[in-house]
């Protein structure tokens, strides 16, 4: 069985590391740099970046940024945030990353992801999915129209929702599509997604644990790697959505940066208790 993985993810605004509560709320958590660093040594699978504003005028900072960690830090790196084009993809690969997470772009533009998967490898392009629960005719169900394109009606969430299902979103949590999420998943997989970043946006900043339903129901739905996020507050949430939501990966934020929990103790709890992971 292949080793499951610990990230520590880096919300980087303004240059700066921050970290809110369901997207907002944000607090400052240090240098990223820094953190990178400090993960490296402690023995961290993976690295993700996501410049949370992803505006035009900050994309130099993320590059800098990018370039800065990739000379001293040897873990793979992911980068997302206002991916727009392929030379953004092609410019944050030649800055070190190791693969970059999209999201809004390829919500606006699926076919996106293939032309990505096909230039760079699907190995190196990850689909962000932040979604939120909705559950029968819900103001949160009533997101933006989105594609009329054929192909992609059968990913369209249909309203009235009677049943527990997740919508999805974009531009960093301010804006809600009316798409399935596991459709959503499914789709990304059939057009070239090599990995999916699975964020609960009910459960983001929370520490009240993983949105197991949700990262269960997605890890099922495909078969490429699925990393968990949102709500890790504890050692067994990390247990909970490996074993439970069937992970590979599981990601955290708050409870790292603020030195609640350390890579070294992570590792050692859920060997201990039957998950593979590289010590």
């Amino acid at each position: 069985m292949l080793a499951k993985r610990i990230i520590p993810c880096l919300d980087v605004k303004d240059g700066r590391v921050v970290k809110g509560v369901s997207f907002v709320n944000l607090r400052d958590a240090g240098d990223p740099v820094e953190n990178a660093l400090f993960y490296d040594e402690q023995g961290a699978d993976e690295l993700i970046f996501l410049d949370i504003t992803a505006s035009h005028e900050k994309r130099k900072i993320i590059l800098d940024i990018v370039e800065k960690t990739a000379e001293d830090v040897f873990m793979p790196l992911t980068v997302g945030g206002g991916i727009k084009s392929l030379d953004d993809i092609r410019d944050l690969l030649n800055a070190g990353c190791d693969k970059v997470s999209i999201n809004t772009t390829a919500v606006k533009d699926p076919y996106f992801i293939s032309r990505a998967a096909e230039r760079f490898g699907s190995q190196c392009i990850v689909v962000a999915i932040d979604a939120k629960r909705v559950a029968g005719n819900m103001d949160e169900a009533t997101g933006e129209a989105w594609s009329d394109d054929p192909a992609m009606q059968d990913v369209i969430l249909g309203l009235p929702v009677h049943e527990l299902t997740w919508a999805i979103s974009t531009h960093g949590g301010r804006k809600m599509k009316l798409i399935n999420a596991v459709r959503w998943a499914k789709k990304m997989e059939e057009l070239g997604a090599g990995e999916f970043m699975l964020t609960s946006m009910d459960k983001d900043g929370t520490k009240d644990g993983y949105d197991i339903e949700l990262t269960r129901a997605i890890s099922e739905s495909v078969s490429i790697p699925v990393i968990a996020s949102g709500g890790a507050g504890t050692l067994e949430h990390l247990y909970d959505g490996l074993a439970f939501g069937k992970a590979d990966a599981v990601l955290a934020a708050s409870i790292f940066h603020f030195r609640e929990l350390s890579i070294r103790e992570t590792k050692e709890y859920l060997h201990a208790r039957g998950i593979p992971v590289r010590l």
